[in-house]
């Protein structure tokens, strides 16, 4: 049997006239929705903010993690600390300085890699690939690679567990909005790929249902002379990004999205313009996202929303209370000094809990909980 959602819409009390413009004097906005902003929501308007509270108690709190903490050099992806996961993802921080001299293969799911820092080089089944700081690298569930490494590297690794990565549907925006499929980019079988042609001995470490497996070949499996079809890791740079605004209202997070998986999605925040319109919200709205958890990797620039974070660190704010701006931004709510947005963020929105792994709770700063206070 179908079903919808109930179909009505009830106003009650002072409200605006529309969402995130105009609120109503002295209240503070605060949404409550459903699927992750695609689905039912309801605005209030509050004469408090519902950050401000005097105490909170249990696990099930805001969070932050400080990802330049993590002492430990790694040589291959499978060493990386696991720090957030669930059964359709994994999260990790991977810090490298050497090349790897074996190769990996992912037989769990797609892997998605965010270079934070550093240059490099992919050598996979489809050829060669430069990599430079800012880019997202999609690798094929059950592709073969290394890297091969300019300068030590900081890499946020997400694993789509047991899926594939995506392409958002852009819908009414068309196929050349955000990210136009021209900006991509894919390996090549250049001099440097066949310059690693050999008859020398390789391991491949293959990861499966997260046990480790080793495949020995008296030759380097990479070695295609061809290949033709429409599944290939792919490159994007954040710089390529056009991101989608509004000049009269604050768009939601959904709107950034990059890629999508099952059971989560990875959106990209980068510069953009502030909205011009005197009444609209500058900054992100109080938000209920009651059936995700949320999670936000902080690349480069000033976090407008956020105080004493800064590039590195992690927050996880999961399901069950709500969450915004810090109080110093609250301040700037509907006038900006600057014309434009500078964070480069990455987000991680999963349908399922998160659960907060021993590594990540060794660089957790704990105070963050209490950084919405105005004392």
């Amino acid at each position: 049997m179908s079903s919808q959602w109930f179909k009505l819409f009830k106003k009650e009390g002072r409200v605006a006239r529309q969402a995130h413009y105009d609120l109503p004097k002295d209240s503070y906005e605060r949404e409550m929705g459903k699927e992750g902003f695609f689905g039912p929501v309801t605005h209030f308007y509050h004469r408090h903010k519902h950050t401000g509270w005097s105490d909170f108690e249990g696990d099930n709190r805001p969070r932050a993690f400080d990802t330049n903490e993590l002492d430990e050099i790694q040589t291959s992806p499978w060493q990386a600390p696991v720090l957030l996961r669930n059964k359709s993802v994994q999260i990790r921080m991977m810090h490298i300085k050497e090349s790897m001299n074996r190769l990996v293969r992912n037989a769990d799911g797609d892997d998605l890699l965010f270079f934070h820092k550093g240059t490099a080089h992919l050598f996979c089944d489809f050829g060669h690939l430069v990599i430079k700081e800012g880019d997202y690298v999609m690798i094929p569930k059950g592709t073969m690679w290394r890297l091969e490494m300019d300068n030590p590297c900081e890499i946020l690794m997400i694993e789509a567990t047991n899926s594939h990565f995506k392409s958002p549907d852009k819908g009414l925006l068309g196929p050349n909005a955000i990210v136009d499929t021209a900006v991509y980019r894919v390996p090549e079988i250049d001099d440097a790929f066949k310059a690693q042609y050999s008859e020398d001995r390789w391991k491949v470490v293959v990861k499966r249902l997260n046990q480790f497996n080793r495949i020995t070949f008296p030759f380097n499996p990479l070695d295609a002379i061809g290949w033709q079809g429409d599944l290939m890791p792919i490159a994007l740079n954040w710089r390529d990004i056009s991101p989608l605004m509004s000049h009269r209202s604050h768009v939601p997070p959904s709107a950034h999205t990059t890629f999508v998986a099952e059971r989560f999605v990875v959106c990209t925040f980068v510069p953009r313009l502030f909205e011009t319109d005197p009444k609209a919200l500058k900054v992100p709205f109080y938000h209920n996202n009651d059936d995700y958890d949320e999670v936000l990797f902080y690349h480069a620039g000033n976090f407008f929303s956020r105080d004493n974070i800064h590039p590195g660190m992690i927050t996880l704010h999961p399901a069950g209370f709500t969450h915004g701006p810090h109080p110093k931004a609250m301040k700037k709510a509907f006038e900006q000094s600057d014309a434009m947005t500078e964070e480069v963020a990455v987000m991680i929105d999963t349908r399922d809990p998160l659960e907060v792994r021993p590594d990540a709770t060794e660089v957790e700063w704990s105070g963050y909980i209490n950084s919405w206070s105005e004392q």
